[in-house]
């Protein structure tokens, strides 16, 4: 985790992130995000990586509508895989780097399982929307030829 470097105010951050500061307190209340460091006025202050965070946080609501406890599972996996990848010793025992991998892998395959949910439920929707087009187009052709063969004379 990135614990060195330029620390940001939640209004820097919101800036940065194109979200309210009133969302990034939502966000903390929920869990998404905690502030790296607080000022003594109880001022939240926040690393590069949590912008990171709420850049992740905003593309999976945006992009996939996912809930927030979806969410939450996305960014805490994301947040566990940098763990790792920071604290990985390659002179450590095989079984204590297999377990540690395997972290990772199930982390991974979880965000996996998510993603593929919702792109299934847009799939139905998709197809769901098509089906409906294709009545509502057929019903305006029926409607056409109908006016076609009993044209409606003007008063």
């Amino acid at each position: 985790m990135d614990d060195e470097g330029r620390r940001y105010q939640i209004g820097e951050v919101a800036e940065r992130t194109g979200v309210t500061q009133r969302t990034l307190r939502f966000y903390e209340e929920r869990g998404l995000i905690t502030p790296t460091a607080r000022l003594e006025g109880g001022f939240r202050l926040y690393s590069e990586n949590d912008i990171e965070r709420v850049g992740l946080i905003k593309k999976l609501q945006e992009l996939l509508g996912l809930s927030l406890a979806e969410i939450k599972e996305m960014v805490d996996a994301e947040q566990l895989r940098a763990q790792i990848r920071a604290t990985f010793r390659p002179d450590r025992e095989l079984p204590a780097r297999r377990e540690r991998v395997q972290l990772v892998i199930d982390a991974t395959r979880r965000q996996l399982e998510i993603v593929e949910h919702k792109s299934q439920q847009l799939s139905e929707m998709h197809e769901e929307l098509r089906e409906r087009l294709g009545l509502l187009e057929k019903r305006a052709q029926e409607i056409e030829e109908a006016t076609r063969a009993f044209p409606v004379q003007a008063e």
